[in-house]
């Protein structure tokens, strides 16, 4: 590793592999701004995949890379960017890390094999980025380090990779070590030497990027001083992870391992992911045809990283839950795909990025498609669905450009265009062999943002722009709230919020407005009460007659509305009593304060009286109304406010700033728990009205490494100086 270099031009043209050994997927991680797609772009420079840096030649032009694929865009999606090293194909998942974006995250972990942490050697490592690795050594993933930014004046190689150890190697220290050490050149005049080529520890050769191409040579006197101690520590880690039982008492004996020996058992413990090696990278200076680092960075994936026969077999079902053989990574197995993103094209339409586990996906084909449903988990348009579609072209992306694919074979990953029912997370199996793979897991949206449209114009786009979307980002929810009536748009933060709505309005042309989230408000009465209503008119003709008297007395929380029929003698004539009991539900339905619906009372009609020729089913209606607001109003009215079961998930550092803070909220902690290593769980019972925004507050309190769930537990009376308050704005808004 790090001996020699297999540089592939592979501008302008589409990379297809022929078998899945010669693949390997890769998902970029790390916090925004550590350097992921300046590192792609390195990479893909040093693959010849763009003929200069930034810029990528196709049918003959040449373009800006940045044109092909904006950067914006970029920060806050999944994309693909595939290159060939050595004649393997490498599939880069390059992930946004903003935490707003974590779906486009999940996704990129689910379609890969291997994940490429970076980490900048200016900013450290935040706490999300310490929690996906945390996540991927829970299922076995196996993973890489790449240090970045090291013309930043504060870095510092060395100490990052000691942070790296002690935050990624917190279990086993000697499985997190690096490679190369940096080597550096003159000092500037601000004190800063450059990193101009790396030390090799396994290979004890130096490779300098000086001249704009990696250049090999024997190390001096005082560089091989330099590599001593490292290599040394290096070796017993690759040692201590060999199946090869004997070679640690050889090499404690003073045997000298030969290099195949230690690569090779490098290459397998990286494999299984037992082994994580530190690297450094670092962009090509204009003119130049390598990024620093890149060659080795190459080798490490094509020689360490697992190829996609080295999956584990995939569970799968048939649509209807039945169970079916297990699947393997076999071009000429029954065809399992999944699509991982979704987007939509201005010209071509719905473009599905696809990774094919098994079985392969051929231009033109038949298949059938199956979606979990999303309805239990408050998804409006998203329920279980099945539909035989044809493919169209299948393509190779590159930024913005797709290239043609004759084909797509197990362990590969194609775009495929106009599947106008696939949805992300959907399955495409054979027509005549429909499977269905389990969905990966995704946070559930928790900030609220509600909307109305601009206009009647954008009112009658609205609908089917909202369910595009949804299709595409299964991060997002629907809601049509059926007692506030507003639309909801359940997302993970206001970054999503923003892509959303400028997703709605540019892609579909529908503008829309925010509005104030409303939470599901309630009144009661607090003591028993009487009211009269009196609704008589006589203006000629046939006139309108009723009188009812009713009592109105609060019930436990949950009853809902009671109607209780007391009449005696008839003054309430038989036909009329459904008239007054409608009455009051509608009223109670609009509210009989601030205008929220009152629940939890049982009204009892007493007495009435009637007309043998003015009375009617719409007057006795309006009296039964009239009753229930006079009742109201020398009633002492509580308004009633939903109160959630919180539960979240932090670690343990914060535990007790995050207690504060929902104590802050009016919050009842009601418990906590160990929920892991390091990790706590808080429990908590707090007012609805106080948690709108706690997805992003929760993230600041956190340093972005808590988390939280959320259940409807119950209405409850809210303290009088804010339901003062609330009854006020109520009052204004009515104006």
């Amino acid at each position: 590793m790090g001996a020699t270099s297999h540089q592939s031009g592979a501008a302008g043209r589409a990379l297809a592999a022929d078998r899945p050994s010669s693949v390997r997927n890769v998902v970029l991680v790390g916090h925004s701004g550590s350097g992921k797609t300046t590192l792609v772009e390195a990479l893909a420079l040093t693959a010849g995949a763009v003929n200069r840096a930034g810029r990528v030649e196709d049918g003959g032009t040449v373009s800006d890379y940045d044109e092909i694929e904006h950067r914006q865009e970029r920060s806050v999606q999944l994309s693909l960017v595939p290159l060939e090293w050595g004649g393997i194909k490498i599939n880069i998942l390059d992930t946004p890390g903003y935490a707003d974006f974590v779906g486009e995250l999940r996704a990129g972990l689910r379609a890969a094999d291997a994940a490429l942490f970076v980490v900048s050697a200016s900013d450290g490592i935040d706490g999300a980025t310490r929690m996906v690795w945390d996540e991927c050594e829970a299922v076995g993933m196996p993973r890489a380090i790449v240090v970045t930014h090291l013309e930043a004046a504060r870095a510092d190689y060395t100490q990052m990779t000691t942070v790296c150890g002690e935050i990624f190697g917190a279990d086993d220290p000697d499985a997190v070590i690096p490679l190369y050490l940096p080597l550096h050149g003159p000092a500037g005049p601000d004190g800063h030497a450059p990193v101009t080529g790396l030390l090799g520890l396994l290979s004890r050769r130096v490779y300098a990027y000086s001249s704009g191409e990696r250049v090999a040579r024997d190390p001096d006197d005082a560089e091989l001083a330099l590599i001593s101690d490292a290599r040394s520590r290096l070796i017993e880690g690759i040692i201590a992870e060999s199946e090869d039982e004997s070679l640690m008492d050889r090499y404690l004996g003073g045997e000298e391992i030969d290099f195949k020996t230690l690569v090779d058992d490098l290459e397998r413990a990286v494999a299984r992911g037992t082994f994580h090696p530190v690297l450094m990278a670092a962009p090509a200076p204009d003119g130049a045809k390598q990024g620093l680092g890149t060659v080795e960075l190459l080798e490490l994936i094509i020689g360490g990283f697992p190829t996609p026969l080295e999956r584990p077999g995939l569970t799968v079902t048939a649509p209807d839950g039945s169970p079916r053989p297990a699947v393997t990574c076999d071009p000429d197995g029954p065809l399992v795909a999944e699509v991982v993103k979704t987007s939509s094209d201005p010209y071509v339409g719905r473009v599905s990025l696809v990774r094919v586990f098994s079985g392969t996906l051929r231009p033109e084909a038949t298949v059938h498609v199956s979606g979990h449903g999303l309805a239990d988990r408050g998804h409006e348009g998203r329920s279980l669905h099945e539909a035989d579609e044809r493919i169209g072209t299948l393509t190779s992306p590159f930024g913005k450009q797709q290239r043609p694919l004759e084909r797509c074979i197990a362990g590969d990953l194609a775009c495929v265009a106009k599947l106008t029912r696939a949805e992300t997370g959907d399955t495409l199996s054979a027509k005549d062999n429909p499977l269905l793979m389990e969905p990966w897991a995704m946070p559930d949206p928790l900030l609220p943002l509600a909307i109305e449209a601009h206009s009647k114009a954008d009112e009658d786009k609205l609908s089917q722009g909202l369910s595009r979307l949804v299709a595409e980002d299964p991060t997002m929810r629907l809601e049509q709230n059926p007692h506030t009536h507003q639309l909801v748009l359940w997302c993970l933060g206001e970054a999503h919020q923003d892509v959303v709505l400028e997703r709605l309005r540019t892609r579909y042309g529908v503008q829309v407005d925010p509005v104030p989230h409303k939470v599901s408000l309630r009144e009661t009465f607090g003591a028993k009460a009487a009211g009269r209503g009196r609704h008589v008119k006589q203006s000629g003709g046939h006139g309108q007659f009723a009188i009812c008297e009713i009592e109105v007395e609060p019930l436990p929380p949950g009853s809902g509305i009671e109607f209780v029929d007391k009449v005696v003698g008839g003054s309430v004539p038989r036909q009329f009593i459904p008239s007054v009991e409608k009455g009051v539900r509608t009223q109670a339905a609009r509210g009989i304060a601030a205008g929220y619906p009152l629940v939890d009372v049982r009204v009892t009609l007493l007495d009435g009286k009637a007309h043998s020729v003015d009375s009617s089913d719409a007057a006795f209606q309006t009296a039964g109304a009239l009753a229930l607001r006079e009742a109201a109003a020398d009633a002492r009215i509580h308004l009633l406010e939903p109160v959630a079961e919180l539960a979240v998930l932090v670690p343990d550092e914060y535990v007790g700033p995050v207690m504060s803070d929902l104590a802050g909220r009016r919050g009842r902690v009601v418990g906590t728990e160990q929920a892991g290593p390091g990790r706590t769980r808080v429990r908590a019972e707090i007012p609805e009205i106080e948690i709108g925004r706690y997805a992003i507050e929760l993230r600041s309190v956190s340093h972005g490494t808590g988390r939280f769930a959320r259940a409807y537990a119950r209405h409850e009376p809210m303290p009088p100086q804010i339901a003062d308050k609330v009854r006020g704005q109520a009052g204004k808004g009515s104006q």
